[in-house]
């Protein structure tokens, strides 16, 4: 799905958002790759003072750097004997889940972060585990033609992009590998009927909200997301994948705490007030929803700043309070006050309204947004006659869209807040056939079928990590005729995919949609259906 997390399904798969407090995913299952599916005879190889010598595939030997190699070691007979601090040679063969060039030494996978597909890659080795190793790089030997130089200068640092020195176009022929790569591995499906993916014309200045942590550098107010493994703050000023209002309301924000002295968090000393900031722009009328998120009660000089904030920044047209002292990972605490403006920003996809709160869920890249329910919509194949049953519903964006061709629409959502969201939702849309309950999807969907209530169509729309068994055997018991399934993690689609083709279904077509360019995410849209 389109970012989620455990405030209505919200920020999971962007990059961005991966270091304020969001699931990063997996690193592609780590324990062997599809080593088994690739071909044999990888060259071996041999230290040798003075540069690098590998064993060709047919037993020769060769010296020096190679583009035609396949990957080569210094000082390994096998790769069970590569260390920490090795060096290797490798090919790069695809892109990994997480952005990080993929290859193999000696059917061993290697993790190269920053690498591309086709790059022979001299790489030193920072991690070495019984099915898989991770490098860095050295020296880059064969260069890929779809290499470039980021355009942010702060790329490497911040790590909420992972491909920005890929062109778009190699972008989305990796994403469009990393879900056949899966449906290979992890359904046994060698041919997938996949529709090519679908890209966006501008993939810059798309993200329509941005929340980041705070903090200072010597006089500087910063705000950004902190560096992978650390607790350097990254400035993220002018960020190239955020909406250009959202980076001016961003920097006015902070021009304004900065000049009315307002304390700003520190996390080392758990002391001062401001922590977040959140600003969100509603494309429909253009629009800002400003939140503050603090560690106190009472933010300083609350009167002053508000009317500062108004006179600098007249986009904005809610500027609110939210307090989280907590020390979990979570952005938002569970209370907000609007200071001053609207109490919700409208915004609009499509013909359904959205009437949200500081808090609520929307997507965070409206233009694909589309692209991808309508995908769900053609997969659906509704008539009118139609119950669907939208499992992980959260704010209830796909049932809403599936609604004008459904007879009837029943969304499922175990957060209760996500259910009062998507309620009101659909009041302000006046879609009066689209109803919200609030349970796990596993239990209710039994349920209405044992009181002969069964479901034409149904739409999962999971998290990361995929459905539950229980909803997968449920599903199979209520046998809809077709199963519309969106994902943000091909790797969990597939094996979710796999055990639904066990129990009856086929799987007629795959979408893949690149909700978030510049990152290694990919969100896919397959249609299942039963004879």
């Amino acid at each position: 799905m389109a970012g989620k997390d455990k405030q209505g399904k919200q920020n999971g798969a962007a990059g961005l958002v991966r270091k304020d407090g969001s699931p990063r995913g997996e690193q592609g299952k780590r324990n062997g790759a599809p080593g088994s599916s690739r071909k044999a005879g990888a060259p071996t190889g041999e230290r040798l003072s003075g540069g690098y010598r590998e064993r060709a595939a047919d037993g020769g030997q060769r010296r020096g750097g190679g583009a035609n190699r396949s990957s080569a070691a210094i000082g390994a007979a096998s790769a069970e004997d590569v260390k920490k601090d090795d060096r290797i040679v490798v090919t790069i063969k695809r892109i990994g889940i997480n952005g990080e060039g993929v290859g193999y030494f000696k059917r061993k996978a290697v993790f190269v972060e920053g690498a591309l597909p086709g790059e022979v890659i001299k790489a030193k080795v920072t991690r070495a585990e019984a099915g898989y190793l991770n490098a860095s790089i050295v020296e880059i030997e064969k260069k890929s033609p779809d290499r470039q130089k980021p355009p942010c200068p702060v790329y490497e640092d911040c790590g909420g992009c992972q491909l920005q020195h890929m062109t778009y176009e190699a972008q989305l022929r990796a994403k469009e590998e990393l879900v056949k790569e899966a449906f290979q591995r992890y359904a046994g499906i060698e041919s997938l009927p996949m529709r090519p993916i679908l890209g966006m014309d501008n993939p810059w200045g798309y993200r329509n909200k941005a929340q980041l942590q705070t903090g200072r550098h010597g006089e500087d107010i910063v705000t950004g997301l902190y560096a992978a493994g650390s607790h350097k703050l990254v400035d993220i000023a002018g960020c190239e994948v955020q909406h250009p209002v959202v980076n001016e309301v961003i920097d006015g924000a902070k021009a304004v705490l900065k000049e009315l002295n307002i304390p700003i968090y520190n996390e080392r000393t758990r002391e001062g007030a401001v922590r977040t900031i959140v600003a969100r722009v509603g494309l429909a009328g253009g629009g800002v929803q400003l939140t503050l998120i603090t560690a106190v009660d009472r933010l300083p000089d609350a009167r002053r700043l508000v009317q500062r904030l108004r006179e600098k920044l007249p986009m904005v047209k809610t500027i609110a309070q939210n307090v989280n002292k907590g020390k979990s990972p979570l952005i938002f605490g569970e209370r907000t006050t609007v200071l001053w403006g609207d109490e919700r920003l409208e915004e609009t996809l499509g013909d359904v309204r959205f009437s949200l709160s500081p808090r609520a869920f929307f997507q965070l890249n409206p233009e694909q947004t589309v692209k991808l329910y309508d995908a769900a919509k053609e997969a659906a194949g509704l008539t009118g006659e139609e119950l669907v049953v939208d499992a992980y519903c959260g704010t209830g964006t796909i049932g809403m869209w599936l609604a004008a061709g459904a007879r009837e629409v029943r969304g499922i959502e175990l957060i209760p807040e996500a259910v009062r969201d998507a309620r009101d939702n659909a009041r302000a849309s006046a879609i009066d056939n689209a109803r919200f309950y609030e349970g796990r999807a596993e239990e209710l969907l039994p349920q209405w079928v044992d009181q002969g209530v069964r479901p034409d169509v149904v739409v999962v729309d999971p998290p990361r990590t995929g459905c539950e068994m229980p909803l997968l055997q449920a599903i199979a018991k209520a046998r809809p005729q077709r199963l519309v399934y969106v994902s943000c993690n091909p790797s969990t689609l597939a094996k979710d995919c796999k055990v639904l083709l066990g129990s009856g279904y086929r799987l007629e077509w795959a979408q893949p949609v690149d909700m978030f360019p510049q990152t290694a995410h990919v969100e896919c849209v397959v249609r299942l259906y039963r004879d």
